[in-house]
């Protein structure tokens, strides 16, 4: 018997444990680099546990976030990535070095977004992220890992929990 479906596409399967010396990796790469921001601007939602990581690591206090929409679903975007309220006060960032925190550079539109609106604001902006993609757009300044592979992180390979699964 022969099926016509395709196989499923490889994935890359990222857990907790690696997550952790993911984490701890990158800000070795930064702070080898001579690069002490003052402020980790963590872009919501997929950005946010690698930004709270990182400012453990590197020892930064001050954090924010910025909230992006670009994906939808799995390889399902919208045209162009929109910016969401309650977002960052850019004026506190002139004159200051920021880290601009993701999960991925997938196409990079997303964090090309934020790291322009953050240079506009007279920042210095820099860029993190665990994953690098082929296709972006943007070259993050660190990234743990190469790949061309749909990820899984940790935070959101089971999807949200239904309103039925939650005590009345």
């Amino acid at each position: 018997m022969t099926s016509d479906a395709s196989p499923a596409p490889e994935r890359e399967v990222l857990t907790w444990s690696a997550f952790g010396g993911a984490v701890r990796e990158l800000a070795t790469a930064i702070a080898q680099d001579g690069h002490r921001p003052d402020l980790l601007l963590g872009i919501a939602r997929g950005g946010l546990p690698l930004a709270a990581g990182l400012a453990y690591a590197l020892d930064v206090k001050e954090m924010a976030t910025i909230n992006v929409e670009f994906y939808t679903g799995v390889d399902s975007r919208l045209p162009e990535p929109v910016v969401l309220p309650p977002s960052v006060d850019l004026a506190e960032l002139a004159g200051r070095r920021v880290l601009v925190v993701d999960d991925v550079a997938d196409t990079g539109r997303t964090l090309a977004v934020v790291v322009d609106m953050v240079r506009a604001a007279g920042a210095e902006p820099r860029s993190a992220v665990v994953y690098r993609k082929p296709t972006t757009r943007l070259e993050p300044d660190h990234c743990w890992r190469a790949t061309d592979r749909w990820i899984e992180f940790p935070w959101s390979s089971e999807g949200p929990v239904s309103a039925a699964a939650r005590p009345a």
